[in-house]
Order: structure tokens, then C-alpha cells, then sequence
């Protein structure tokens, strides 16, 4: 048996990435209903995600549930079952998402979002490679660069993703290594660490995540349509010091 790679406390360092993603990464049948993969990462430095995410997030559904075991999905946001159906009350749909909008502006993170865009990505490339991997990819190298211009390249950083199922966890774990041992467009290893939690997980970072992904694939498949979400969320993208989004934090692909 191989020996097991523990994490060491000495060299954690002060922030913590969620991902989450929107869409298939499948490329056999693309939807035209949303024909885009969108994978995106949430950095949270450590002690604001413990002092004001966590506490926020607890908040807002004790106000709405009595309780903190609601699990935020956007799915089920757009679709009310099981604990959402007090959405189906017009009042409390309008007052939850008022509040919720709210605490997703004061959310002390940076996002990196990448987006694959099927038909173009499929159209472009003879033989593309998963989506998945191409974004993980992607996305890991702009976390990289972003917690190595804040003096983290070389602290151990979690990067938490939901399971999937079996096959899935495996080749993600596959990919992730891949990329993290060095085999990246930096030519370098990355000190993170790949965490695996299960969807019925009450994790705030996850849950933030997850409401974040579909309205950036939406904005790019529909960039016409209203999207209060999305406007929220460009304001958290990583830029340049020039302010530029595009490459820094939103990676469209092709």
C-alpha cells in the first residue's frame, strides 16, 4: 500500500478555494436549452470566512427556517421543493432573495470562473479533451497566480469540491493531480489539496459557490437577458491592476 501524503498544520496557509460547477461536461448531446460548462472557484481568506460567511449564512436561514440544516441550491432557488416551497409565498420569496442578494454583496471573496463553451469548443478542437479537466485546469493556474501575488505559492491551500460519484471523484482526482504535480501552462507544482465532501454537506463556501456558477454560464449563453445574480458577481471576479476581468477571472473557452 502506497504511503498516504498527511496535511501539515505548519505550512496551511490563510485562505480556502470552493468549486462548484453548471452544466454537462459531456460532449456527445449538447443542450441547446444551455449549451455551456461552466466550472467556478470562491477564494475566502480563512478568518472572513469563518467571522462573516459562515455566521451570515446561518443567519439567513435561521431567519427563514428556524433552523441552519437548509442546504442552498440554486436549482432549487429557481424550483422550490422540500425546503424551499415557503418560496412558493410570494412575501418570503421576495424578502429571502432581497436578503439574499444583500449578503452576496458583502461577500468577502474572489472568484475565477471559467467558461466552455460547447458548440465552440467542439467546433474548434479535432479531439477536445474533457471540459472538466480543460477548466480545472485553467481555473487552478488563475487561483495559483492569485494566491501566489498575495504571498501564499507556497502554503498548503484546500481546494474543496462536491462529490459526484465514483468514476467521476476518481478522475477528477486523476486530473487534479495531474495538473497540481506540474503538468500546467506554469510548468510548476501547486500546493494544493484536493478535499472531497458529499452534496448533502452543509458547507457555506460550497453553497455560495453553487449559486454563483449557472448565472455566469447564463450571462454568457443569454448576455442580453437581465441577470441580477451575475451583477453581483462580476463586481468579486479577480483583475488586473488595470481592473481587467477577462483572463484574470472570467477564462472564456474558446
Amino acid at each position: 500500500m502506497g504511503q498516504v501524503s498527511l496535511p501539515n498544520p505548519a505550512n496551511f496557509g490563510d485562505y480556502i478555494v470552493f468549486v462548484d460547477e453548471s452544466g454537462d461536461h459531456g460532449l456527445e448531446q449538447v443542450s441547446s436549452d444551455y449549451p455551456v460548462f461552466v466550472l467556478l472557484f470562491a477564494i475566502f481568506q480563512k478568518a472572513g470566512y469563518i467571522q462573516r460567511v459562515c455566521r451570515d449564512v446561518q443567519s439567513l436561514k435561521f431567519k427563514f427556517w428556524g433552523h441552519d440544516e437548509a442546504v442552498l441550491h440554486e436549482h432549487e432557488l429557481r424550483k422550490p421543493a422540500g425546503h424551499f416551497q415557503i418560496l412558493l409565498q410570494r412575501e418570503v420569496r421576495e424578502r429571502f432573495h432581497a436578503e439574499l442578494t444583500a449578503l452576496m454583496l458583502t461577500l468577502p471573496l474572489t472568484v475565477v470562473a471559467v467558461v466552455i463553451d460547447k458548440p465552440a469548443f467542439v467546433a474548434r478542437y479535432q479531439d477536445p479533451v474533457s471540459p472538466y479537466d480543460y477548466a480545472l485546469e485553467a481555473g487552478l493556474e488563475r487561483v495559483y497566480h492569485h494566491l501566489d501575488g498575495l504571498g501564499e505559492g507556497a502554503r498548503e491551500t484546500p481546494i474543496v469540491v462536491e462529490c459526484r460519484g465514483r468514476k467521476e471523484d476518481a478522475e477528477l482526482e486523476l486530473a487534479f493531480l495531474r495538473v497540481c504535480s506540474g503538468n500546467n501552462a506554469l510548468g510548476k507544482p501547486f500546493p494544493f489539496r484536493h478535499v472531497m465532501i458529499p452534496k448533502a454537506a452543509n458547507s457555506a463556501g460550497l453553497q455560495m459557490a453553487d449559486l454563483m456558477a449557472r448565472p455566469v454560464g447564463l450571462n454568457h449563453f443569454r448576455p442580453g437577458q437581465s441577470n441580477r445574480a451575475f451583477d453581483i458577481i462580476k463586481q468579486k471576479f479577480r483583475r488586473s491592476s488595470a481592473g481587467k476581468v477577462e483572463g484574470w477571472g472570467l477564462k472564456v473557452i474558446p
